[in-house]
């Protein structure tokens, strides 16, 4: 398998971090960001965190992929909780 390009900063290689999304040509997990900023930290932190090898734009398209994924598997996730 190799490298499937989830958006312009967001890579998932199976050669990197076991395939877990990451942002490209890092190995900065996607999931870590996210819970960096749920948790309420400013983006600017995070990027100086991570040494500038993120981006602002990189950290939105995080954001928004995340938002695409919840609209789309949202109605699954319901279902599966309601059948639990």
């Amino acid at each position: 398998m190799r490298v499937k390009a989830l958006g312009r900063y967001i890579v998932a290689d199976p050669a990197v971090c076991h395939g877990a999304p990451t942002f490209r040509g890092t190995r900065i997990l996607v999931a870590d960001v996210l819970e960096q900023i749920a948790s309420g930290m400013a983006w600017e932190a995070i990027i100086e965190e991570w040494r500038g090898a993120l981006t602002k734009e990189a950290l939105a398209e995080a954001v928004r992929l995340a938002r695409e994924a919840l609209v789309i598997h949202a109605p699954e996730l319901a279902l599966e909780m309601v059948g639990s």
